[in-house]
C-alpha cells in the first residue's frame, strides 16, 4: 500500500471522532474555555509580541528557546521583536487557513497561496504557500520548524511550502521580525518565521470544520493530534486532512469584465476566432487581414491595428480559468523523545506531507509562439510568405467559409489564383472560445514531502548544555500541462493531422488523414456563456481524435534536498556581571543542497530540440526551441553543494536592567561564491518598570542557490504587449550573495492591563538576487510608440535580447531573454505598531481589545541596468502594484484591530482587517488605448482603492472538553479592489471569496 493512502487510512481511523465535514485546526492543550479571554487577547497575526507578554515564572523561562537565539533561558520579551502566534490564540479566530493567517500579517506582503498563474512569480506554484516578510521576497524569509531549517521547494521561487507542515501538532508560531543570519544563516534576510510543535500536549484532541463559500462546495479539513509525556518518554503525533473546492472565475461577478472596463482582463488577440489573410502560392500575402466573421458573434472583441479597424479578435479566456483550485493536502507527524539519562534527550522525528492540485485549470489551447517548421509547409513557399499557419484552399473548412462569407476568400487577386490563408504567427491558437473539442486540456500539481531529524540534547553540568542533531529533508514536486506540438498544428491544417495519418504516403483529407479547421465555422458555441454560433457547420466541426492528436503533455519533476549536521554548546560563564552570569552559545554546522530537475519526452531539450523532432525525429537544429506551442522546453538539471558554517553567541546582563547580545556567523559556500561574515549586536534597556527600550544593528547574507550558478534556463510566461509571450531566464555562474544591514529600534511599554510597543526597522540590501525585469525592459525599447527605440544603435544589444517574429515591435515579440544577475540596491523601512487592553469584570465578563499595523516609510530601489541601457530607474516601491518589477505589491499601509468579550462559557469576538490602498505605477495600461474607436484612455484601476473587511467569530463550550465554534468571514461581502490585472483584483493581496461562513468542533480526550 503507497505511503500516501496508508496514512489517509490511519488519519482517517485517528479523525472518526471529528465531524463527517470538520477542518484541521492547531490545537493547544492550554486553550482557556470559552468565556474567558487570554491576556493580551489575540488576534490573528496577534498584537501580542514577545516584548508585551506576560512575565513568565523563572521555571517556565529555563525552559524557553527564543526565536532568535541559540542561548536557552532568555527572556520573552528580549530584544527581539518577535511576535507569538498560539495554536489557542488561531482557535479563537476561528481556526484561519495558512493562507489566511499569512494575508493577514500586517508584517507581510506579496503572499504566495491563491491561484495566481498570470504573474510569474507563481506561475506553477499552484497548492504552495509562502511566506513574504516585509515584501522582500520569501527567498529572502526563513521558515523553521523547532528551529532547524526546512527544505526548499525546487520551482520558481524558491520558498518552503508551509501548506505541508504538521499544523495539527505547532504549538505556537514565533515571526522574528529582523534579520538573522548572524544565528541562523542564509536566507534570514527579512526575518524568521519558526513553527514551533506543542510538546506540552497529553492526550488526544481531534478537531474539525466546514467553510461555505458561494460557488463552490466549501473547504473542509479534519485532524487529530496526541501527546504522551511520561516515565522519561515523550510523543507527540498528529495528521491533518485539508480539502479546498474550486471556485472557478465565472463564479464572480468581478473577476471578469468588458474589455473597455479593462483590456488586461483576460483577453489576449492570440485566439480563436482570429484574424487571416489569403496568400498566393508562394506563401505571400494576397489581401490584408481579415476578421473571422465569428469573432463578435462568438463573444470576441474587434479591435483596430495601426489605425485599420477588425484587425484583431480579442478573445476572453479567464472563463476556462479558477480563482481557487481544488486542492487535497495531508500532514502525519511523529516526535518522540526518550530521556537516555535524567539529563539528556534523545529525540528523532518524522515528517510526511503531500498535496494535489488535480486540476489545474487554463486556457483550451495556448498562444502559438513558435512558427511551423520548413517541413510541414508548402515547398512553394519563398521568403516573402507571410509568417504564420497556412491552410490551403482545399480544407473544408476554409471552403465552408468562403461560400458563407463571399468576399472574404477570393479565388484569385489581380489574375493571380489564391492558394489559401495564413493565420498570422502570435496571432493564432487552434481553440479557444469554443473550449477544446473534447480534450481535457487542464493540468495538475503534486508535491510530497519527507523530513527526518535526530537530535541529542542535554546538560554537560549545571552550567553547560550541549545539541548534537542532523536532519534530512526531501521536497518532490511535480506539474504537468497540456500543450499543442507545433507542426503537428501545421500538417493538420494540410490535412494530414490525426494518429492513424501516414503523412509520406497519405493523402491530405483521406483515409486515416483529417483537415484540422481553424476558422469559426467549426465552433458550434462559446464554451463558457453557451451563447450560440450563427455561423456553425456541423460537415466542417473538427474531430476529437484529431484534436487530441495535437495535444502532447509538459511534464516537469524538481527533487530538492536538503541535509544538515549540527552542533553547539552553550550554558553559562564563570563570569558574572552586574546582571547576572555571562552566558554563550558556540557550535557548527555542515549544510549540503542538491537539486534535480527533469522533464518529459516533449519538454526535454535532450530528448525532443526541435520543431520537427515529433513527426521527423530530427534531432539536429540551432537553435533548438522544442516543439511546444508556448510552454518552453529545459534540460535535466542535477546540482549539489555544500556550505560550512560556524557560529557564536555571548549574551551579557551588564545591569539588571541592560542587557547586551551579540552574535556572529561565518558561513562557507566554496568555488566562485566564497565566504560571508555576519555579526549582529542587541540590546535591551529596562529603563523603569513600564518602559523598555530595544535595538539591534547587524549584517544578514543570501548565498545564491546552486540551481542559479549552473548552465541552463527556465521559461516562464509574462504579458508583452497584448498577449502573454515566452520569457526565457537564464541562470548566472557569476552571481555573488546578497548582503543586507539590518537595523531596528523600539519602545515596550507595559502599565496594568495594557501594552504597547512600537519598533523602527531599516533594511539596506545590496547586490540583490534578480531576473532582468521585463516590464523595464519591454517599456525602454517599445516605449509608448510600440516601436520606438527599435533599430536604435544604443539599444542593439538590448534589441537583440527580444526574437520577433516579423519587424521589431512589440506586439512581435516571440521571446524574451533575460538572465539572473546581482542587481539593485533597496532600502526598505518602518514602523510596527502594536497595542493591547484587557480588562477583568467588565459586564460580569473580559474584555480584550488590540490593533496592530506596519507603516512602510519607503522601499527605494537604485537604478537597474540591462545591456547598458537604464530600464528600470530607481523608485520608491512603496504604495505601488510593482508588476513586472522588481518588487512586490508594498501597501504604505497594513492593520489588524479586534475586540473580544467573554463570559462563562461563551466569547465573542470581532477583527477588522485593513490594507492601504496603493497605486498601479505602469504607464502602458493607462495609455490611449489605440486599438478602439476614438483612443480613449481606461484610467480605471490606476489607483487600487484599500481593503477593509471584518470578521466575526463565537466561541462556546457546552460540555468539558468541547468546544463549538461558529465565524462570519468578510461580514459584509467585500469583493477585492480592483486592479488591471488579469483577475481584476491582486492576488497577492486581495482575496476573491467574498463572505464565508465557518462551523468547528474540537474535542478533548
Amino acid at each position: 500500500m503507497p505511503l500516501r493512502s496508508w496514512l489517509l487510512t490511519s488519519g482517517a481511523l485517528l479523525t472518526i471522532a471529528a465531524p463527517a465535514a470538520s477542518i484541521a485546526q492547531t490545537v493547544d492543550t492550554n486553550v482557556p474555555p470559552a468565556g474567558t479571554v487570554p491576556a493580551p487577547a489575540p488576534s490573528i497575526t496577534p498584537p501580542q509580541s514577545t516584548a508585551v507578554q506576560p512575565p513568565l515564572d523563572d521555571q517556565a523561562a529555563a525552559d524557553i528557546i527564543v526565536t532568535g537565539s541559540l542561548i536557552r533561558g532568555q527572556r520573552e520579551d528580549s530584544a527581539l521583536p518577535v511576535d507569538v502566534i498560539t495554536a489557542g490564540e488561531l482557535q479563537r479566530q476561528g481556526s484561519p487557513s495558512v493562507v489566511e493567517l499569512l494575508k493577514a500579517l500586517p508584517v507581510a506582503n506579496g503572499t504566495l497561496g491563491d491561484s495566481n498563474q498570470f504573474d510569474n512569480r507563481s506561475q506553477g506554484a499552484e497548492g504552495i504557500a509562502s511566506i513574504n516578510l516585509r515584501g522582500l521576497g520569501p527567498s529572502r524569509t526563513l521558515v523553521l520548524l523547532n528551529s532547524r531549517r526546512l527544505v526548499r521547494a525546487g520551482n520558481g521561487v524558491p520558498t518552503v511550502d508551509v501548506n505541508l507542515l504538521p499544523l495539527a501538532a505547532i504549538g505556537r508560531i514565533d515571526i522574528l521580525k529582523d534579520g538573522a543570519a548572524a544565528t541562523y544563516g542564509s536566507d534570514a534576510i527579512a526575518g524568521v518565521v519558526n513553527f514551533i510543535t506543542n510538546r506540552s500536549l497529553k492526550g488526544l484532541v481531534v478537531s474539525g470544520d466546514y467553510k461555505g463559500i458561494k460557488g463552490s462546495n466549501g473547504d473542509w479539513t479534519a485532524s487529530a493530534a496526541f501527546g504522551h509525556n511520561q516515565d522519561g518518554l515523550r510523543v507527540l503525533g498528529s495528521f491533518g486532512f485539508q480539502h479546498r473546492s474550486e471556485l472557478m472565475v465565472t463564479d464572480r461577478d468581478f473577476a471578469i469584465g468588458s474589455y473597455t472596463n479593462n483590456p488586461e482582463n483576460g483577453f489576449t488577440q492570440s485566439g480563436n476566432p482570429g484574424v487571416f489573410l489569403p496568400v498566393f502560392g508562394n506563401g505571400a500575402p494576397a489581401a490584408g487581414l481579415r476578421l473571422d466573421a465569428g469573432c463578435v458573434p462568438l463573444g470576441g472583441v474587434a479591435l483596430s491595428n495601426n489605425g485599420v479597424p477588425n484587425q484583431r479578435c480579442a478573445n476572453q479566456y479567464l472563463g476556462f480559468n479558477a480563482l481557487t483550485d481544488t486542492e487535497n493536502r495531508l500532514q502525519a507527524y511523529l516526535e518522540v523523545g526518550v530521556d537516555v539519562t535524567p539529563d539528556i534527550e534523545l529525540e528523532v522525528t518524522a515528517l510526511y506531507g503531500w498535496s494535489e492540485v488535480p486540476h489545474q485549470r487554463s486556457s483550451p489551447s495556448y498562444a502559438i509562439l513558435q512558427r511551423p517548421s520548413a517541413y510541414t509547409l508548402p515547398g512553394s513557399f519563398g521568403a516573402t510568405a507571410q509568417a504564420g499557419f497556412f491552410v490551403p484552399a482545399s480544407n473544408p473548412g476554409y471552403a465552408a467559409y468562403a461560400a458563407a462569407n463571399p468576399g472574404a476568400l477570393p479565388t484569385s487577386v489581380a489574375g493571380i489564383p489564391v492558394a489559401g490563408a495564413t493565420f498570422p504567427a502570435l496571432l493564432f491558437r487552434p481553440f479557444l472560445l469554443g473550449g477544446a473539442n473534447g480534450v481535457d486540456s487542464s493540468g495538475w500539481r503534486e508535491s510530497e514531502s519527507i523530513r527526518f531529524t535526530g537530535a541529542l540534547t542535554g546538560a554537560l553540568n549545571d552550567a553547560l548544555n550541549f545539541d548534537v542533531s542532523g536532519m534530512y529533508h526531501r521536497y518532490t514536486r511535480q506539474t504537468m500541462n497540456m500543450d499543442t506540438i507545433v507542426d503537428r498544428v501545421q500538417l493538420g491544417l494540410r490535412g494530414f493531422g490525426g494518429p492513424d495519418c501516414n503523412r509520406i504516403t497519405g493523402t491530405a483529407g483521406t483515409g486515416g488523414c483529417q483537415f484540422l479547421n481553424p476558422f469559426s465555422n467549426a465552433i458550434e458555441r462559446n464554451a463558457v456563456t453557451g451563447v450560440a454560433n450563427p455561423g456553425y457547420n456541423a460537415a466542417v466541426a473538427n474531430s476529437p481524435e484529431l484534436s487530441r492528436w495535437l495535444y502532447e503533455q509538459s511534464r516537469s519533476s524538481f527533487v530538492t534536498q536538503l541535509f544538515v549536521a549540527e552542533a553547539s554548546v552553550s550554558g553559562r560563564t564563570p563570569i558574572t556581571l552586574p546582571g547576572g552570569d555571562l552566558s554563550f552559545a558556540v557550535g557548527g554546522q555542515y549544510r549540503r543542497e542538491s537539486y534535480d530537475s527533469n522533464y518529459g519526452a516533449f519538454n526535454n531539450l535532450d530528448i525532443t530540440p526541435c520543431l520537427d523532432t515529433p513527426v521527423t525525429g530530427n534531432l539536429t537544429c540551432s537553435p533548438q526551441p522544442g516543439p511546444l506551442a508556448y510552454l518552453g522546453s529545459s534540460r535535466p538539471l542535477s546540482v549539489r553543494g555544500d556550505v560550512y558554517a560556524l557560529f557564536a553567541e555571548v549574551r551579557a546582563p551588564i545591569l539588571d536592567t541592560l542587557d547586551l547580545q551579540l552574535a556572529a556567523r561565518y558561513e562557507d559556500y566554496g568555488g566562485g561564491v566564497g565566504s560571508t561574515f555576519n555579526p549582529k549586536a542587541t540590546l535591551r534597556w529596562q529603563t523603569t518598570d513600564w518602559l523598555a527600550l530595544r535595538g539591534s544593528v547587524g549584517t544578514t547574507f543570501r548565498g545564491p542557490p546552486d540551481t542559479l550558478l549552473q548552465d541552463g534556463f527556465v521559461t516562464s510566461l509574462q504579458v508583452i504587449g497584448s498577449s502573454s509571450r515566452a520569457v526565457r531566464v537564464y541562470n548566472n555562474a557569476n552571481l555573488r550573495p546578497e548582503k543586507a544591514t539590518n537595523y531596528s529600534a523600539g519602545a515596550i511599554i507595559k502599565t496594568g492591563g495594557l501594552s504597547v510597543s512600537v519598533d523602527y526597522f531599516r533594511y539596506e540590501l545590496t547586490d540583490l538576487i534578480g531576473a532582468d525585469p521585463v516590464s523595464g525592459m519591454t517599456n525602454a525599447l517599445f516605449g509608448a510608440s510600440g516601436s520606438a527605440n527599435c533599430n536604435n544603435p544604443a539599444f542593439a544589444a538590448l534589441q537583440a535580447r527580444f526574437t520577433f517574429d516579423g519587424a521589431c515591435g512589440i506586439n512581435n515579440v516571440a521571446r524574451l531573454d533575460t538572465y539572473y544577475l546581482n542587481g539593485a540596491k533597496v532600502t526598505n523601512s518602518g514602523l510596527d505598531f502594536l497595542a493591547n487592553y484587557d480588562q477583568e469584570d467588565v459586564l460580569g465578563g473580559r474584555l480584550g481589545l488590540g490593533v496592530t499595523a506596519t507603516y512602510v516609510i519607503d522601499y527605494k530601489t537604485s537604478d537597474l541596468v540591462v545591456e547598458n541601457v537604464l530600464v528600470q530607474p530607481a523608485f520608491d516601491a512603496v504604495g505601488k502594484l510593482n508588476y513586472q518589477t522588481s518588487a512586490y505589491p508594498i501597501p504604505r499601509w497594513r492593520g489588524q484591530a479586534y475586540a473580544q468579550f467573554g463570559v462563562d462559557r461563551v466569547d465573542a469576538r470581532f477583527t477588522f482587517n485593513y490594507i492601504d490602498g496603493y497605486v498601479d505605477q505602469r504607464a502602458l495600461p493607462f495609455a490611449p488605448r489605440r486599438e478602439l474607436p476614438g483612443a480613449p484612455v481606461i484610467a480605471r484601476g490606476q489607483r487600487i482603492s484599500d481593503w477593509a473587511t471584518v470578521d466575526f467569530t463565537l466561541r462556546v463550550e457546552p460540555i468539558d472538553g468541547t468546544t463549538v465554534s461558529f465565524s462570519m468571514l468578510n461580514i459584509t461581502d467585500r469583493d477585492p479592489s480592483f486592479a488591471r490585472l488579469d483577475l481584476n483584483y491582486d492576488p497577492f493581496t486581495g482575496n476573491a471569496l467574498g463572505r464565508q461562513w465557518k462551523v468547528g468542533v474540537t474535542k478533548k480526550f
